[in-house]
């Protein structure tokens, strides 16, 4: 930021106890109110007019995002955050919460005991979601690694009008508009042979990204190529694939799974001979309050890590521990130390491995 500045339904099981079926039957009065908003997944929602509690029922970034517009209060109940201790150890209330079931395995007795005003869910889980649509709940939909660059900005601001905090998302769509015009300047004159080649590895070494995935956007974004592009929606390769392209830069994702570390590369007869592993080019994914790869507010951080990783004489002003402290100072008023901060960039403790 310091130098950005200057730049289908399914019946209930038998039977909902006595005290939660006047819940339910009582719910409607309570919330007061409505607008009627349109969700992410292009459904008109019907939602009370102050919503102060919130139901999250998928995983994919959206606790962050409440976390970051300062809504982490109005949480009742969520899926676990245990893989992220960062979050974790800013709001403790986190690890503690209850937990109504996520996207289509959905506990409704639960959900019913936490009288949210609002769900928030995801817009690949429509069977779960209708179950709470059928006793009564407001389901907003979000996008949950379905995201654009232009798609999820909007979520942002969907939220912070639903809530109130349309002020707080507008300055981080802000952010995001600086530093997006900051990569696109830096880097529009690079010619095509100067475009890194990049291939990225998530989870195992033949599962990875093409042109229909997030992993396109990051590496189109901060100015590489992205070996797997042609691949679309298909996201498993061939050795032989792998291989033909021989790209110029891995990067290593856990985002799907355990990660795969650089030894483990170097060890492997087919593929110890890949340019990246030969010269020195392999990174792994960062991981703050949520994975830099993924859809969600850090993503943007994301994609100046990659842009500064790939191309660190067109950045060589942009200090990007100052960067990253300055953010989440800024947007999860936490306070980070830069050894902290230098743990996001090996968050294996590879210690060169």
């Amino acid at each position: 930021m310091k130098v950005l500045q200057d730049q289908g339904r399914q019946k209930l099981k038998p039977v909902l106890s006595l005290g939660l079926v006047m819940l339910f039957l009582f719910l409607g009065n309570a919330r007061g109110n409505a607008v009627s908003v349109m969700d992410m997944g292009g459904k008109s929602v019907s939602v009370p007019e102050k919503v102060e509690r919130i139901l999250i029922t998928c995983y994919g970034g959206v606790t962050q995002e409440l976390a970051v517009l300062g809504l982490a209060d109005r949480i009742i109940g969520q899926p676990k955050m245990d893989r992220f201790p960062l979050l974790i150890s800013r709001y403790p209330a986190f690890g503690k919460l209850p937990h109504a079931g996520s996207f289509n395995n959905i506990n409704v007795e639960e959900a019913l005991k936490l009288q949210p005003d609002m769900v928030l869910a995801s817009v690949t889980a429509e069977k779960g979601n209708q179950q709470l649509r059928d006793v009564g709940f407001p389901v907003v939909t979000v996008l949950t690694g379905r995201a654009t660059v232009e798609t999820l900005q909007k979520e942002f601001l969907l939220i912070g009008s639903l809530t109130g905090q349309e002020v707080r998302a507008r300055e981080l769509v802000d952010y995001w508009q600086k530093v997006l015009g900051l990569l696109e300047d830096r880097l529009a004159s690079l010619s095509e042979g100067e475009r890194k080649r990049v291939y990225y590895m998530l989870g195992n070494p033949l599962h990875t990204n093409g042109s229909a995935w997030w992993g396109e956007a990051l590496i189109r974004i901060a100015g590489g190529v992205n070996v797997a592009s042609e691949m679309g929606k298909v996201r498993d390769v061939d050795v032989e694939q792998l291989l033909r392209w021989d790209p110029d830069v891995l990067i290593l994702s856990s985002n799907e799974g355990k990660p795969v570390l650089r030894k483990e590369l170097e060890k492997n007869p087919r593929l110890c001979n890949l340019r990246a592993l030969r010269e020195g080019e392999v990174y792994y994914c960062p991981i703050g309050a949520f994975w830099w790869d993924r859809p969600s507010p850090e993503a943007v951080l994301g994609f100046l890590w990659l842009a500064t990783t790939l191309y660190p004489e067109r950045f060589s002003d942009i200090d990007l521990y100052e960067e990253t402290r300055a953010f989440f100072d800024t947007f999860y008023e936490i306070s980070l130390e830069k050894e902290q901060i230098g743990k996001f960039f090996d968050p294996f403790d590879t210690q060169g491995s």
